[in-house]
């Protein structure tokens, strides 16, 4: 431990007639960067989607990612052992664990893993220039400087990054952020008062001028070598992992347009600058104190390999409990899946009564089971849930536009409502007025600067809403709109072959070019809950945190329009001119379904999906803990949890998420998979070319592994990849993101009551299992031709499986085939 500081004085003079700052080298330059890119964004609260925390290390097997971030931060990849001492017996088996034993090439024991989890498992981790000053400081009586810098650089960040008038990027909107940083940090007497460190100003005088300056100087400074650069960069911005998170996101909108965004070197220059002020302050004021922290800190620099290797030995056994459980829980899966081929096979294909076409996201399988429970003609498809439509949409009367497609995506063409005369009078101030999705009103009444400025107004209408609640509605969705849209590419309106290969893909994605039922619903999905800062997350992330009605809307109109039918026709589509598209929205809360168009839908398909509802509600009422209810109660109950302002838990979302099948509805109907899969439709035999199976794993199942990995983040370590209790949270600027409290830094992923339900975890972590029906050679061109992919799977950070048409079941890693049997 290092001693308390004694104060001693230094002049401005001599702290400016230091050497002029150097350049970075080339190779500096490189390391640095390498750190930036290794940080994933989080998306605002308005288009707020699920995340891999770890996107930008998958090149890198997720163990060693594992052991390098909890060396560098602390931050957790797995669970406690406490987790595993609670499912060991109750979930899983010694075969299990064996199993996992004998995959990892080890030679631990059973008996080993098992005096593991009561060991004491205690690993020194790196420390920054500001923890090192921390270890000798008077807690009791001064704040810490991982508080204060935290803190500091917080609020700074909060009043910097507000939503700006966008310029050609955000590069350009947000340049000069060290610069900025800089002149108000040197103008805030308040921080060497806080501290209580006299002189701390002058350090701040002292500082280069322009962020590159001050990084070439700091890594000088500080003696930081060219191997360790990387490593303490990364180390850095994961202290305020929030935040650079945030700054990931508006280089991510950047690349997307062809932009260079550097944001994130300047944050890292400001979270560098308070170590070299920190490490000249002790210089000037303990000489003692400063001789140590450099011999610690010159050691610490030298043994970081030897520390990370620690963790990963100190983790090996952990991640052998981890594999244990995602066997386990594949090997219930597995079974499934045989029994489901047994089931199936042989069953003749009926033309279909109803097709009713849903978002491959997990909530649905719910509801389409309860579908098809209805009657043997009902069909239903699984398909990414923005239908294949690369656009963005802009409400009637409004400048405002927003994606409605995968974050990984970019908008292709933009799709307008064509307004009546009387929505186009309706005055475009009061439209623009409505458009902004996070309005006070939908704020946390945490938020405490607004209660305080609205006073008994607010407190109104907290009353109104308890007494009274009505149910919340989509600030966009809710403008006025219609069934008739237009849309425009490059702003010119498209073609009729445009549209006509527009609609033929989609088609030929879902399967629909043959065998069409007379009315096929295209069904979106949104949730709906009141006073939930989050909200968009409960909405379909494959329409970029949006409900997914306007995309069924469009996709409607476009399959309904006979010219459209014509030109598909010519391109050996046939439509029947009897089939009726209807589009309609799947209310994730209340499992209500809406429909939309002029067209009156028949009794008997109304009263199906009217009783798919009821059984749907039935069954999730089990994890919302209204077992005890009955009949209309259930209803009511969940209705009333979508409109009640104090209810943290209103669904649980995709939790519980842990496969994602990739195969004919039909090979797997009938299955009870509990709400856990995510099902995309595929017939390899209609894709010759490989290009849907490369589309899919590409597209959903990227999505589906930042669904996954998002909640097993927020599980395994809610306080670094979770954004905490949601009772708490207060809104920054309206759509960045959430405080936890009233600082700290920007909260990402998902709150603790998303996740538990005070007694236990709702969502059991574990890595996505892939199951592709297609023959290996398809697998294996995807791979081969798709870095990503191959990443993803041969690092493991998912696992990818091919399930047979005799249903058999084989394991694809590195290039090589694992039979599944003993699974």
């Amino acid at each position: 431990m290092m001693r308390s500081t004694q104060k001693s004085s230094a002049s401005l003079a001599s702290i400016q007639a230091q050497p002029l700052a150097p350049n970075l080298s080339e190779i500096q330059r490189e390391k640095l960067s390498a750190a930036c890119a290794r940080i994933a964004p989080t998306w605002p609260l308005d288009e707020l989607v699920a995340v891999n925390p770890w996107w930008e290390m998958r090149d890198e097997h997720f163990s060693t990612v594992s052991a390098k971030l909890t060396a560098l931060s602390q931050a957790q990849c797995l669970m406690p052992k406490s987790y595993f001492q609670e499912i060991w017996i109750e979930n899983l088996s010694p075969k299990h664990l064996q199993q996992a034993i004998d995959e990892s090439g080890t030679e631990f024991t059973i008996e080993n893993l098992e005096r593991f989890l009561i060991e004491d498992d205690e690993h020194t981790h790196w420390h920054n220039i500001s923890d090192f000053v921390d270890s000798g400081r008077d807690r009791k009586y001064k704040m810490a400087w991982r508080d204060e810098i935290t803190h500091q650089i917080s609020q700074f960040c909060a009043d910097f990054f507000r939503f700006r008038e966008h310029k050609s990027s955000y590069a350009e909107t947000y340049q000069g952020l060290y610069s900025e940083w800089l002149a108000t940090t040197r103008q805030d007497k308040g921080i060497e008062i806080l501290m209580a460190e006299d002189g701390l100003t002058e350090q701040f005088m002292s500082l280069p001028e322009s962020a590159e300056g001050l990084l070439a100087e700091a890594l000088t400074v500080l003696r930081v070598t060219e191997e360790r650069i990387s490593d303490y960069a990364h180390a850095l911005l994961l202290d305020i992992n929030g935040w650079a998170s945030w700054v990931a996101y508006l280089r991510w909108q950047d690349k997307l347009d062809g932009v260079e965004n550097h944001l994130m070197l300047d944050l890292l220059a400001i979270r560098i600058a308070w170590e070299r002020v920190l490490w000249r302050h002790q210089k000037f004021h303990d000489r003692a104190v400063f001789n140590e922290l450099k011999v610690m800190w010159r050691h610490q620099m030298n043994i970081l390999p030897e520390l990370i290797e620690t963790h990963r030995a100190a983790q090996a056994k952990r991640w052998i409990w981890q594999r244990a459980a995602e066997i386990a829980h594949q090997s219930a899966t597995h079974q499934q899946l045989k029994h489901a081929h047994e089931m199936n096979t042989g069953k003749e294909q009926i033309q279909p009564k109803l097709q009713a076409a849903f978002c491959i996201d997990v909530r649905s399988e719910v509801i389409r089971r309860a579908l098809e429970a209805q009657d043997p003609g009902i069909e239903t498809i699984g398909f990414a849930g923005f239908f294949g439509l690369p656009i963005e949409y802009q409400p009637i009367g409004t400048e405002f536009t927003r994606p409605q497609l995968p974050a990984l995506l970019k908008p292709q063409m933009r799709v307008k409502a064509i307004p009546s005369c009387k929505q186009d009078a309706v005055t475009q101030k009061a439209l623009n007025k409505k458009a902004r999705w996070i309005e006070w009103g939908n704020a946390a009444p945490a938020t405490f600067s607004m209660v305080e400025a609205t006073g008994l107004i607010y407190a109104f209408k907290m009353l109104r809403n308890s007494l009274f609640p009505h149910e919340h509605q989509h600030p966009i969705n809710h403008l006025p709109t219609t069934d008739e849209f237009e849309l425009l590419q490059n702003e010119s309106p498209l073609t009729l072959a445009q549209k006509a290969d527009l609609a033929a893909g989609i088609l030929h994605g879902m399967g629909l070019e043959r065998n069409i039922a007379e009315t096929v619903i295209l069904i979106g999905h949104g949730s709906s809950s009141c006073n939930n800062p989050h909200a968009a997350s409960y909405d379909c992330g494959a329409c970029g945190g949006q409900t997914g009605e306007i995309n069924v809307r469009v996709l409607s109109f476009l399959l309904n329009d006979s010219e459209v039918r014509e030109a598909l026709h010519e391109r050996g589509i046939n439509i029947p001119k009897s089939t009726l598209f209807v589009a309609a929205m799947h209310n994730t809360t209340t499992d209500a379904f809406t429909f939309y168009g002029p067209e009156v839908l028949d009794e008997q398909i109304k009263n199906w999906f009217f009783r798919a509802s009821e059984l749907a509600m039935q069954e999730r009422a089990m994890r919302l803990g209204l077992e005890h209810l009955q009949g209309k109660e259930v209803y009511a109950s969940i209705q009333r949890r979508a409109k009640d302002w104090s209810q943290v838990r209103p669904e649980w979302g995709l939790s519980g998420n842990s496969s994602f099948i990739v195969a004919q509805r039909k090979r797997t109907r009938g299955q009870h998979f509990d709400g856990r899969a995510f099902l995309h439709d595929y017939d390899w035999q209609q894709d010759p070319d490989v290009s849907l199976l490369t589309l899919i794993m590409t597209a959903p199942m990227v999505v589906t592994n930042w669904i996954n990995l998002q909640y097993y983040a927020s599980v395994c370590d809610n306080h670094v990849y979770g954004s905490g209790n949601k009772v708490l949270h207060n809104v920054v600027d309206g759509s960045i993101g959430v405080f936890e409290g009233n600082g700290g830094d920007l909260r990402i992923g998902l709150p603790l009551q998303s996740l538990h339900d005070g007694n236990q975890w709702m969502h059991e972590p574990l890595r996505l299992s892939v199951y592709i029906d297609a023959p290996r050679n398809y697998i294996e061109k995807v791979v081969n031709e798709q870095e990503v992919v191959r990443q993803l799977i041969d690092n493991e950070w998912l696992y990818c499986f091919r399930w047979d048409r005799d249903g058999s079941l084989e394991r694809f890693l590195k290039q090589e085939w694992i039979d599944q049997t003993a699974i």
